[in-house]
């Protein structure tokens, strides 16, 4: 049996229970009234019964007088010990209102029957006047037995009066408290079912409404019902299944981010592949171009202008090539070697570059054209405006789960703000830029890259140096 079940049954048992309480109770009460009723009435019928015996007794005592027989002898008999059973029934009805009439009523019936006894007694011995003389004295005792009697429910009348009068006012009383407790119990009953209604209703309510918002998309309610019965088991089974599909939702938005930040990184991508093109009219003739040129530069003797024509093919290929895919920090460093080589070529002894590394790290995964467009910033602001050049250090670090790399210069610094629109991707700092690509641009594709905001630090005061860190994760969270 469930619960919902148990406490229907218990509501319709303290009903019954309530129900047979008051009416064993009426019943009861009934009985004692009708108890206490029959029990006088059996005093008045007890006394009518001795005055009417008696009478029947001198009646038999005269037939059997007048014609002496067996039949009114058992008749005499018969009526004399009736009268005598009686006389004992008769004493029990004693109380300090009839004691003495009582008492006379009783020696009446003992003379009664003592006068019998004698009239027998003279009959059988042939002595007739004396026989009718207790015949005459019998009679008039009968007589007297009956005015007694009338008296003494005369006496009962009396004494009960009060008796009476008092069933009649409770059985007022009794139709009154049976009214109130009707009501008593209809309102009693009342309050109650509207109570363990409520107990059923209202989690049935609460699931009705959280069903209710839910349908409308709401699934951060939580669904709350205080009670032991299937509706709690049901509305944790809701709640669960609520808060399964609010998981469910939580995964497929995080996964469409994920979707958004690939497509915006393929975008990145492409944006990048456009505007390393923008400039090249055939990208692969010029490659082709570029290392012809470096072979008849060769042959005629010209090594260092062949080995700058190599460089510069060699950084043009592997923008073509590598721009779209994740490469080794080794990869990434000869590439930004090469860039450093041809800048010098442009430069001389203006431009002084100082690298730092940690070869334990270059096995590391990055994104490809990240480090040369650090360096070329770096050269475009504290090279190129300066008459005396300048001065970049680049280091790589290795620090625990992290790879650090710096890229410092002595150029002119940046402002507060500008370092804060960097970081928050509101500008493009590709102003200048060969490869076409700014910081904020390689800090989209960092954190695209290794699934976290925090890659890129700038620190700058201003006349004095920059120095641009970024932060490359040796295990990406995809990987792990």
């Amino acid at each position: 049996m469930n619960s919902i079940q148990k406490k229907i049954w218990g509501l319709v048992l303290i009903v019954l229970l309530i129900m047979a309480t008051t009416w064993v109770s009426l019943i009861s009460y009934n009985q004692k009234m009708l108890d206490q009723y029959n029990g006088i009435l059996e005093r008045y019928l007890v006394l009518n019964e001795i005055s009417r015996k008696s009478e029947d007794t001198v009646t038999a005592l005269n037939n059997f007088l007048l014609l002496p027989s067996n039949d009114h002898l058992k008749a005499v008999t018969k009526n004399k010990k009736d009268i005598q059973s009686m006389k004992s029934e008769v004493a029990t009805f004693k109380n300090v209102e009839n004691e003495l009439a009582l008492t006379n009523y009783i020696n009446l019936i003992e003379s009664l029957v003592e006068t019998i006894d004698s009239a027998l007694s003279f009959h059988s011995e042939a002595e007739t006047e004396y026989s009718m003389k207790a015949f005459n004295e019998a009679t008039h005792i009968s007589n007297y037995i009956s005015e007694m009697a009338l008296t003494l429910i005369d006496l009962e009348l009396q004494t009960y009066d009060l008796f009476y009068r008092g069933i009649i006012n409770q059985s007022e009383e009794l139709k009154q408290l049976g009214t109130w407790l009707l009501l008593l119990i209809t309102v009693g009953l009342l309050l109650f079912t509207y109570w363990f209604s409520q107990r059923i209703t209202k989690p049935v309510e609460k699931l009705t409404l959280a069903a209710n918002e839910l349908s409308k998309g709401r699934f951060d309610l939580k669904v709350e019902v205080n009670s032991s019965d299937e509706i709690a088991f049901l509305a944790k089974t809701f709640d669960r299944m609520r808060l399964n599909i609010n998981k469910l939702i939580s995964d497929i938005h995080h996964n469409a981010q994920l979707e958004n930040e690939l497509q915006q990184n393929r975008l990145l991508l492409k944006e990048s592949q456009l505007r390393n093109l923008q400039s090249q009219i055939n990208p692969h003739f010029l490659f082709n171009t570029l290392n012809t040129l470096s072979k008849k530069a060769y042959m005629e003797g010209s090594e260092e202008t062949s080995d700058l024509l190599v460089s510069v093919a060699g950084l043009l290929r592997y923008n073509l090539k590598h721009l779209d895919k994740p490469m080794t920090l080794y990869d990434e460093v000869y590439v930004m070697q090469q860039y450093i080589d041809i800048q010098k070529t442009r430069y001389t002894d203006r431009l002084n570059f100082h690298m730092e590394i940690d070869e334990s790290c270059l096995s590391i995964k990055i994104p490809g054209l990240t480090l040369q467009p650090l360096v070329e910033n770096a050269v475009i602001y504290a090279v190129e405006p300066n008459e005396e050049g300048g001065t970049i250090w680049f280091r790589i670090k290795d620090e625990g789960d992290l790879v650090t790399i710096e890229v410092e210069d002595n150029g002119p610094g940046m402002t507060e703000e500008k370092i804060q629109e960097i970081l928050e991707e509101k500008v493009n700092t590709a102003n200048g830029h060969s490869s076409g690509i700014g910081l904020s641009n390689v800090m989209k594709r960092l954190r695209l890259f290794n699934g976290m905001e925090d890659v890129m630090k700038i620190e700058s005061t201003i006349g004095v140096s920059t120095k641009v860190s970024i932060k490359l994760l040796k295990e990406r969270r995809g990987e792990k």
